[in-house]
């Protein structure tokens, strides 16, 4: 079982940044793909963010040149930084991780609220 602990989250004004951070209990090392999702109140949970094992990264468009996505497997750790916040990225965000059985692992989320 993996557990994965968001931390990062909070109240940010317009146009202002943070980084999320997610660490995991394990070794995510080269066999996790980790992501970001978020997921806002009545809307579905969407993909923000996702990096490989090896580096590969993929963005949502909403967010592509504002967020970057990152990992350090020495660590256990992923990344998000979060830059030019904008009102509709208020969500709770969810760390992810799927190993290469496929097998899903989701952490408690962490609250992102964008507001002047």
């Amino acid at each position: 079982q993996v557990q994965l602990v968001e931390s990062g989250g909070g109240l940010v004004q317009p146009g202002g940044s943070l980084r999320l951070s997610c660490a995991a209990s394990i070794s995510i090392g080269s066999i996790y793909t980790m992501g970001w999702y978020r997921q806002a109140p009545g809307k579905q949970r969407e993909l923000v963010a996702t990096i490989t094992s090896g580096g590969s990264t993929n963005y949502a468009d909403s967010v592509k040149g504002r967020f970057t996505i990152s990992r350090d497997n020495a660590k256990n750790t992923v990344y998000l930084q979060m830059n030019i916040l904008k009102p509709e990225d208020t969500a709770v965000y969810y760390c992810n991780a799927v190993n290469i059985w496929r097998v899903s692992y989701w952490g408690q989320g962490a609250q992102v609220t964008v507001s002047s």
